[in-house]
């Protein structure tokens, strides 16, 4: 692999791309990750006199088999510019790698095993849904869409159906880092059930996964007599 420096509207000396190759050690790299495809450095120049300070920005961009990574940092010359993010790239994937190696070995959590897991989390009922401890009868009751709210309950102001196709739980942990988000609803394409993937406190992941209980259901069914406990 080799590192691919360009210059957008401005030109790159022959030592500064020396440079480069010198501060973005890839035997150094390809420890922290062993299936990098391409490295890009991207410099380019900020001509406004005013922004002299941050007037050269380089931009550093990892492609692997996993997420991409990226890097930037501007500064008063390139060669600080890159020290910022190269700096920035070495924590990411510090970050990165480590993730990978807290996942190894990590087995798979019933539902019913979810709060002795996760601190916090909400505990199943018999129909395998979140327990909602009983309000006093007093408390008003109002009825908005499918849900009966008790008192100022929360409101649902957006609803959304997506279209997904079932993926490994490794896809839905990539997925959820490229959109840049705390959770990521999926499909298991091995249990073909609804699960979430959250991230926890540091580099941790959590994972919930929802089973169908066939029984439960035939007992909720209106021809097996309502709901348990009704």
């Amino acid at each position: 692999m080799d590192i691919v420096v360009k210059g957008r509207k401005t030109e790159v000396p022959e030592r500064f791309r020396k440079h480069v190759a010198e501060k973005l050690n890839l035997e150094k790299i390809q420890k922290l990750d062993g299936k990098v495809i391409s490295l890009d450095v991207e410099v380019s120049k900020e001509p406004n006199p005013r922004q002299a300070d941050r007037s050269d920005r380089v931009e550093i961009t990892l492609r692997s088999r996993g997420p991409v990574i990226r890097a930037e940092a501007a500064a008063s010359d390139p060669y600080a510019a890159l020290d910022l993010a190269a700096e920035k790239l070495d924590a990411r994937l510090r970050k990165q790698h480590d993730k990978r190696f807290s996942r190894r070995g990590a087995r798979r959590i019933s539902a019913a095993e979810v709060p002795d897991h996760v601190p916090g989390a909400a505990t199943l009922n018999g129909a395998g849904a979140g327990s909602v401890a009983e309000e006093p009868e007093a408390v008003p009751t109002k009825k908005i869409g499918s849900l009966e709210i008790q008192g100022d309950g929360p409101l649902i102001v957006r609803e959304k159906t997506h279209v997904a196709a079932p993926m490994t739980l490794d896809q839905a942990l990539y997925e959820m880092e490229l959109v840049g988000h705390d959770f990521y609803l999926f499909i298991d394409s091995e249990t073909k059930e609804p699960s979430v993937v959250y991230r926890r406190h540091a580099y941790d992941y959590g994972v919930i996964h929802l089973s169908t209980d066939t029984m439960v259901t035939q007992t909720q069914s209106p021809e097996a007599g309502g709901t348990l406990g009704g």
